[in-house]
């Protein structure tokens, strides 16, 4: 039986900053929470218990739990100040379910009401939800738009927080925005959050030219390590990245050159994306979000290319087509202009661009694991020879990677640490 998981962001409408994760789950592409409880809970409860670190990390986690799930006390295996337990219809009409989300709530944890609807069985459970989710999709228009703005106004005068599902491309947001919804969920979140630095600023930048300079045929590190040595940002990043935990030295780096040579070129062709966008990334939460998708989309990307057979482009420039997947949210100029002005291969190109060509269906079946959108998952994933049942594992080894090496990259500087950067800029 195929299983996915995927997690999609859930922002705060009035703020660029991501309040949280729904983890989403599937079998056999069908849905999940319609197939028979005991079935849902033993898929579900056996990820869980598998991932519980890798999916809860800083930020609250939206999870849904079926009857059975919530009768077996799984939710307390989680730390309940950063889990918010969903419920769907069936757990509302439950002849058990009041007892026992009574209790949970009576211990300190939160509930969301999933795909919220003006109708009895939900609004006997008010008084234990302090989340609303309403789906927005498809309601731009008439008397739907005129409900919807109604139930989120309605909800909130009983002093709970709305979020708006659904929101998949700028209209949708715009409509959340105009109704008063809190918060939004779905694939255009990201992109809503992101702040574009100028095509100028970008292409002359020292990050740009180390990519120039990492992605030919036979980098020269002299320069790679003039480039990286002139940006006080990119030294600072570098010297992070090879000192921490991930590399496990005994004795700390304190020079760019010893660094390159310790990391490799093709481990630097990986990282460095996330040396430096722009110098203070750090404390831009917009950019943080962004960045950490291209660099999920560069692992899953590399990681899933191992099992393509006949693949036009070698692992680092798979991970390179990941990586430069979301550059038009971050630079004020079309993608097709962008990538012109970057070394990268034709089939990268038409990836992007076209979504053609083998490379171009690893791209779409990324896009689509993203969005949930399973039946595309299937189908791309046969196409491309990738087992189905490796998707949801490696997905969930990749956001670990991420959290990992995120937490590595922009974690602040402790005072060892700036006397290292002195020393490689005397």
């Amino acid at each position: 039986m195929d299983r996915y998981v995927t997690r999609q962001p859930i922002k705060a409408l009035k703020e660029d900053r991501i309040i949280g994760y729904e983890v989403l789950f599937q079998k056999d592409y069908d849905a999940l929470y319609n197939s028979t409880d005991v079935a849902a809970a033993d898929t579900i409860a056996g990820f869980l218990m598998q991932n519980t670190e890798r999916i809860f990390q800083d930020k609250l986690t939206f999870v849904t739990f079926t009857p059975s799930l919530l009768f077996r006390n799984m939710p307390k295996i989680f730390d309940k100040d950063k889990l918010i337990i969903q419920i769907e219809d069936h757990v509302m009409i439950h002849p058990l379910s009041p007892a026992i989300i009574k209790r949970y709530r009576t211990e300190g944890y939160i509930f969301a009401i999933n795909d919220f609807q003006f109708s009895p069985k939900y609004f006997t459970m008010l008084d234990y939800v302090t989340y609303i989710k309403v789906d927005i999709s498809n309601k731009h228009e008439g008397r739907e738009r005129v409900s919807l703005n109604n139930l989120i106004n309605t909800m909130k005068g009983f002093d709970k927080k709305c979020i708006a599902t659904g929101v998949n491309t700028k209209e949708d947001y715009e409509l959340a925005m105009e109704v008063g919804a809190d918060y939004a969920e779905g694939s255009y979140v990201a992109e809503a959050m992101a702040k574009k630095v100028k095509r100028m600023e970008f292409l002359e930048g020292n990050f740009f030219q180390l990519v120039v300079e990492v992605s030919k045929d036979e980098p020269d590190i002299d320069q790679i390590e003039k480039v990286i040595s002139h940006d006080a940002a990119l030294s600072y990043a570098l010297l992070k990245i090879v000192n921490s935990a991930y590399f496990a030295l005994r004795r700390r780096v304190s020079s760019i050159r010893q660094a390159l040579v310790t990391m490799g070129i093709s481990q630097l062709k990986q990282w460095v994306y996330l040396l430096s966008f722009n110098n203070d990334f750090e404390s831009d939460e917009s950019r943080e979000a962004m960045l950490k998708l291209s660099f999920l989309r560069a692992n899953y990307a590399m990681v899933l290319s191992d099992h393509i057979k006949d693949l036009p482009i070698i692992r680092s420039e798979v991970y390179m087509m990941g990586m430069f997947s979301t550059l038009q949210y971050m630079i004020d100029a079309p993608l097709e202009e962008i990538l012109e002005e970057v070394p990268v291969a034709q089939e990268i190109k038409d990836a992007l661009l076209k979504q053609e060509g083998i490379c171009g269906s690893l791209y779409k079946l990324i896009l689509s694991y993203e969005n949930a959108d399973w039946k595309a998952v299937k189908s791309l994933s046969n196409e491309l020879g990738i087992p189905s049942s490796l998707l949801a594992q490696t997905y969930m080894d990749c956001v670990e990677t991420v959290n990992e090496i995120w937490e590595g990259v922009v974690s602040n500087a402790d005072r060892e640490t700036e006397n290292i950067i002195k020393e490689a800029h005397t």
